[in-house]
C-alpha cells in the first residue's frame, strides 16, 4: 500500500523534483553495499517505472548545471536498473542484454527529455563530451562486479562535488580494484578504457595519488615503476541478495 501511495502520488505532488524522492527510495530499499537485489526489485518494479516517467518529464535544459550533471548520472544508473529487470530472472551480465549486432549500451530505450536515446548518448555523447570530469567514470554503474558501486542515494546538485569526490575515492582505495603487486600499480580497466580522460598513463597516476589514502599513498610513493597494469574485469552481475547490510550513502570522502 505504501509503494502504492508513493508510486502514483510523487509525481504530482512533486512536479519535476518526483523522480529524485521515488529513486532515493528505490536505492534504500535495494542496494546493499553497491550491488542491488534484483529479485526484491522485480517485485515492486512499478515504483521504479514509476521513477522512469518522472525523469522522463524532465527538462535538463532547465537545470542549474550541477543539478543537470546529477539528473544525467541518475537517469543513467536507473535506467541500467531498468534494463536488467527487463531480462529478469536469468541474467548474469549486462552483456547479456544486448546481443552481436548491437551492444547493451547502444540500445535506444532510453526516455529523456521527449527522446529515445542509448545509455551511450548519456555517457559519451552528454556527460564526457560536455563535462569533462573523470570522476563520472566512478558514478555511472554498469551493473558489474568490476563496476564502481552504485550509490546508495541519488546525485544531487548541492552535494555533488563531495558526492563525486567520496565515490572516487572509495573506488581507488578498494584493494581489490588497486593495489600495487611486483613493483607495479594494478588499476581497473576504466584507467585503460578512458584514458584520455585521465590524461594518459601519467594522468592517471596523479589522479589516483590525488584520492589516494595514507596507506595507498604510501605505497604509491615508494614504487620507482610508474606504469600501469590493468586487471581484468568482471563482467557478473552486481546482483546481491535481500537481506544483506544497506549501502552508505555516498558523502565526503573518508581517508582508509
Amino acid at each position: 500500500m505504501i509503494f502504492f501511495l508513493l508510486a502514483t502520488g510523487w509525481a504530482e505532488a512533486w512536479g519535476e523534483g518526483a523522480y529524485s524522492a521515488g529513486y532515493a527510495a528505490v536505492l534504500a530499499a535495494h542496494v546493499r553495499d553497491g550491488g542491488v537485489d534484483y529479485a526484491g526489485l522485480k517485485e515492486q518494479e512499478a515504483l521504479l517505472n514509476t521513477v522512469l516517467e518522472a525523469m522522463a518529464a524532465v527538462d535538463p535544459a532547465t537545470l542549474p548545471q550541477p543539478e543537470r550533471i546529477a539528473f544525467y548520472i541518475n537517469a543513467y544508473n536507473a535506467w541500467t536498473i531498468k534494463l536488467i529487470l527487463d531480462h529478469w530472472p536469468g541474467i548474469r551480465s549486462i552483456k547479456e542484454a544486448g546481443n552481436i549486432l548491437r551492444s547493451p549500451w547502444k540500445r535506444e530505450f532510453v526516455r529523456l527529455a521527449g527522446k529515445t536515446v542509448s545509455l551511450d548518448a548519456i555517457e559519451h555523447g552528454i556527460l564526457r563530451r560536455h563535462y569533462g570530469d573523470a570522476r563520472l567514470h566512478f558514478a555511472l554503474n554498469c551493473a558489474s562486479v568490476s563496476c564502481p558501486p552504485l550509490a546508495g542515494v541519488p546525485y544531487q546538485g548541492q552535494t555533488l562535488n563531495a558526492q563525486l569526490d567520496a565515490q572516487t575515492a572509495a573506488f581507488i582505495n578498494d584493494p581489490a580494484q588497486t593495489f600495487v603487486a611486483d613493483g607495479r600499480l594494478h588499476v581497473s580497466k576504466l584507467f585503460d578504457w578512458y584514458g584520455e580522460d585521465f590524461g594518459g598513463e601519467t594522468g592517471a597516476w596523479a589522479f589516483i595519488r590525488r584520492f589516494a589514502g595514507p596507506r595507498l599513498a604510501t605505497a604509491l610513493d615508494a614504487l620507482a615503476d610508474h606504469r600501469l597494469v590493468y586487471t581484468d574485469y568482471d563482467w557478473a552481475l552486481n546482483d546481491r541478495p535481500r537481506g544483506a547490510r544497506p549501502s552508505a550513502p555516498a558523502a565526503a570522502p573518508e581517508q582508509p
